[in-house]
């Protein structure tokens, strides 16, 4: 029912406790494989209750090849922290050699398992199987999740080997590296976790509070996630997300020596034991390093953790921080609830209702945009609830105005040289900083521009390696990620890139600002049709499959799709809003007005007549 948007945040559903003798599923490498050329498939394991762990069992004596290959894919999705159970289907040295978490290739199924033809076995005494597929994601030596398409094909080859007591077993001598399976056992043995750091690339919120950057990666759900996720953080920002963020924690900080796992207390008091890297950290430094450790560790067990304690390598205490003084200090998402939804309604205003509650009468806004001068198609409203840039009704000026009463309109800050009004320009997009973006979209192309404080000479962002025209953008609340929709041929893709800033070169250099390393965000959708932020790392996004019909569903800014239920299914939807902050409801311009969505419910008309719903960014 509805878009589960009163969780404030990513509050997950709370975890059973996991019971040894009832509780736990064996994996057995037990299914028959061709040993010709004949294609089968490897049964994805079906997804077990959360209270299950799936262990793997070793292989059998005087099991057959076939066995050999089957056991030792099973025991890849198990639950085994270490895969020692997968290393006992391996030589000696296979299982030096291989490093299970340089990377994870999730396939749309299987893997499937053909048999390769190498002349006679009985003579050459080996056997090699090919494992095909095809490639739906990667996961890389950081946990970093990206979408991937194209054929997977690599061969898994076996040898005989003597035992101590000269009995001969079939063992796999030549591997893939990393792991490989199938989406279905990548969802059950992994989870998405944001981490998080800090923006460096942005001047920032006003104030003491820092704003913290969500780095979304992928652990494996039933092994330690709490330790696993404290390594992560400390290791660093993933490369993608690296060059714009920085991390409190000095470099070389690690766990102290000697501590394997980490447990909160039946308090939700985590102990953070480090190495002697951060000893001499301030105060300050060191709050910023808590505040890290604790809203990446958020939901990450039943009931939360709710303060963070760092100690130094003797074992004194560093520093402690709480959930209130976290977020006094630093901010992850908008700075602010946002107070109100806006959108344009039936005279071509800029009207708004209350974000939260059942209020649904739309008054116009203070100010000349709302008093209906100018006629307006769509409007971007700053992070703090004062400004907004309106685009008038035929797409060729963009306009910034006060929202307070008795606030007048100059002249355009912007003007488009666009004929149509399928050109023009774009609903513009307030980052965290107070700048506005928005594209001037031609017949072909299109440039994205970024106007400091919402004034002044717009600036030409660099956009290498886009091809095709931008028709929407957003900007995320940390100021250093976008969401770009791009139109090229008959196909529409929502792409994700990073916002880098610089000076350019020579004696009063100007600012430049560069969108790098765009991705692809929604790679299943043929036509994206319209997104919004609704998240640290999430998008809510409206388009369909090819030859689907339209859908609304929550992606990950990695591409990934999250856990959960998708939106209520609404019909003719043209534009969608919603907030970083997911306790407030989505709203639509669809076939039926303006309509939002509130957690528990169904979409419920708030005007028949009205466009482009926003929320402040």
């Amino acid at each position: 029912m509805g878009a589960d948007r009163d969780r404030g945040g990513r509050r997950r559903p709370a975890r059973g406790v996991v019971y040894a003798a009832c509780g736990t599923v064996l994996l057995a490498g037990c299914a028959s494989m061709p040993d010709e050329g004949d294609l089968r498939d490897v049964e994805a394991s079906q997804r077990p209750d959360a209270q299950v762990r799936v262990f793997a069992m070793p292989p059998r004596e005087n099991a057959q090849p076939e066995e050999i290959v089957q056991g030792f894919l099973e025991a890849l999705t198990s639950d085994d922290p270490r895969f020692e159970t997968a290393r006992k289907y391996l030589t000696e040295g296979a299982s030096k050699k291989w490093r299970p978490n340089a990377s994870t290739t999730v396939l749309a199924d299987g893997p499937n398992t053909v048999a390769e033809h190498s002349g006679s076995r009985e003579a050459t005494g080996d056997y090699a199987y090919s494992l095909i597929g095809t490639k739906v994601a990667t996961v890389d030596s950081q946990f970093a999740y990206r979408p991937a398409e194209g054929a997977y094909s690599e061969i898994v080859h076996l040898s005989e080997q003597k035992t101590t007591d000269g009995a001969k077993e079939w063992r796999i001598d030549a591997l893939p590296a990393g792991l490989v399976m199938g989406m279905s056992d990548f969802q059950r043995n992994y989870e998405s976790v944001n981490k998080y750091y800090f923006a460096s690339n942005t001047q920032g919120r006003t104030g003491v509070q820092l704003g913290a950057v969500a780095d979304p990666v992928y652990v494996r759900e039933q092994v330690d996630p709490v330790t696993q996720m404290v390594r992560s953080v400390l290791k660093g920002p993933t490369s993608w997300l690296k060059p714009v963020v920085r991390s409190s924690f000095p470099t070389g900080t690690a766990l102290k020596k000697g501590v394997k796992s980490l447990t909160p207390d039946d308090q939700n008091r985590l102990t953070v034991p480090l190495n002697a890297k951060a000893d001499r950290v301030g105060q300050s430094k060191c709050t910023e390093m808590a505040a890290q450790i604790l809203f990446t560790l958020q939901d990450l067990t039943p009931t939360g953790i709710d303060e963070v304690e760092l100690q130094r390598s003797d074992g004194t205490q560093s520093c402690v921080i709480n959930n209130n003084q976290a977020e006094v200090y630093v901010v992850h998402g908008p700075a602010k609830r946002a107070e109100y939804e806006y959108f344009i309604d039936g005279e071509k205003r800029l009207v708004r209702i209350p974000g939260a509650g059942s209020e649904q009468e739309p008054e116009p806004v203070p100010g000349a945009l709302g008093d209906g001068g100018k006629e307006l198609r769509a409007a971007a409203v700053s992070r703090d609830e004062d400004t907004a840039a309106g685009v008038s009704l035929d797409g060729r000026s963009m306009y910034v105005g006060s929202l307070a009463s008795g606030g007048s309109l100059g002249e355009a800050v912007l003007r488009s040289k666009a004929t149509s009004q399928d050109d023009g320009l774009t609903t513009p997009s307030w980052d965290a900083s107070g700048d506005l973006w928005v594209a001037d979209r031609g017949p072909k192309d299109s440039r994205l521009l970024l106007l400091p404080k919402g004034a002044g000479d717009p600036l030409v962002v660099s956009t290498p390696g886009l091809e095709g025209r931008i028709e929407a953008v957003r900007v995320a609340a940390d100021g250093v990620r976008i969401a770009l929709m791009v139109s090229n041929g008959k196909r529409t893709t929502l792409l994700m890139g990073r916002i880098e800033r610089g000076e350019s070169e020579g004696a009063g250099g100007k600012d430049t600002v560069a969108i790098h390393e765009l991705s692809t965000v929604a790679p299943q959708l043929e036509e994206v049709t319209a997104m919004s932020w609704a998240g640290d790392s999430r998008l809510v996004v409206v388009g369909r499959e090819a030859r689907g019909v339209q859908q609304i569903q929550y992606v990950q800014v990695d591409g990934s799709t999250p856990v959960g239920p998708a939106p209520s299914a609404l019909t003719g939807v043209k534009e969608i809003a919603a907030s970083e902050d997911e306790r407030l409801p989505l709203v639509a311009h669809s076939e039926d007005g303006i309509v939002r969505l509130s957690s528990g419910s169904q979409w419920q008309t708030v005007v028949k007549t009205g466009m482009a719903p926003v929320y402040p960014g």
